[in-house]
């Protein structure tokens, strides 16, 4: 098993992904948000590309089961039923509703990658769930994170690192490319604290200047599901759940 990692999607293109074995990653906060739906009984997420698509999308779709979500540059986008704060996204929000859903970094990358024979989506909430589904795979593994703003991410970099981590727990003799090397390397410098990581990156500071420290503290919690996004037809759907031990962030 050999696992790649891509920093961002912009220099890649998307027939690249054909065939393979891809786990998107958007910590701060699409990644979060699309684990949280779908955990409380979203029936599914159709990520977007432009707002403008997803307004397109959503008009086709059956009204009052409907729902669009996400933000540009942290704000709910006008017009939409949520933003892109994991919290927005409760039960009596989103139970029995598809979510047609477009955000800054997140959803741009799950369509980028669109062409994978097998496309997941990791959060630190689900991460545990993720490793064991793909050591049960057995293939080659991209890792692609959303970044910010086509650039690097710290938050999603140290993500990558602490999946990798999982994954060599699982499995013995995996292959690792230089940057999945590097990204175990800053999970060890930076991910003994998740939160404390969280909200002194870039990302992370920005959320809680726009008051949504409470969706960086949510966004840290490790393990808090066995939820896997699964994107089968164009949308996002549960995997069957996987039996996960809890950890504990320190």
């Amino acid at each position: 098993m050999k696992i790649n990692v891509f920093l961002s999607p912009v220099s890649i293109d998307e027939l690249y992904f054909t065939g393979k074995t891809t786990v998107v990653i958007d910590v701060l906060r699409a990644s979060t948000t699309i684990v949280n739906a779908l955990e409380n009984g979203a029936k599914e997420v159709v990520p977007v590309a432009t707002v403008e698509f997803a307004v397109k999308v959503s008009g086709g779709m059956f009204g009052g089961l409907t729902l669009l979500g996400g933000e540009r540059n942290t704000k709910k986008v006008e017009g939409f039923a949520l933003g892109n704060s994991p919290i927005e996204y409760n039960p009596e929000a989103v139970e029995g509703k598809t979510i047609v859903f477009y955000t800054t970094n997140g959803s741009k990358a799950i369509v980028k990658a669109k062409f994978s024979e097998n496309l997941f989506v990791c959060s630190y909430n689900n991460i545990s769930a993720v490793a064991k589904k793909l050591v049960e795979l057995g293939k080659d593994i991209e890792v692609l994170c959303a970044g910010r703003n086509n650039a690097f991410a710290l938050e999603d970099a140290c993500c990558a690192g602490k999946l990798i981590t999982e994954i060599a727990a699982l499995k013995e003799n995996i292959e690792l490319t230089d940057s999945a090397r590097a990204m175990q390397a800053l999970h060890k410098s930076f991910g003994k604290s998740i939160f404390k990581m969280l909200k002194e990156s870039e990302h992370g500071k920005l959320l809680i200047e726009n008051g949504f420290e409470a969706d960086v503290k949510f966004c840290s919690k490790l393990n808090s599901t066995d939820a896997v996004p699964s994107f089968m037809g164009n949308t996002l759907k549960l995997m069957p759940l996987i039996p996960a031990q809890t950890i504990n962030e320190e």
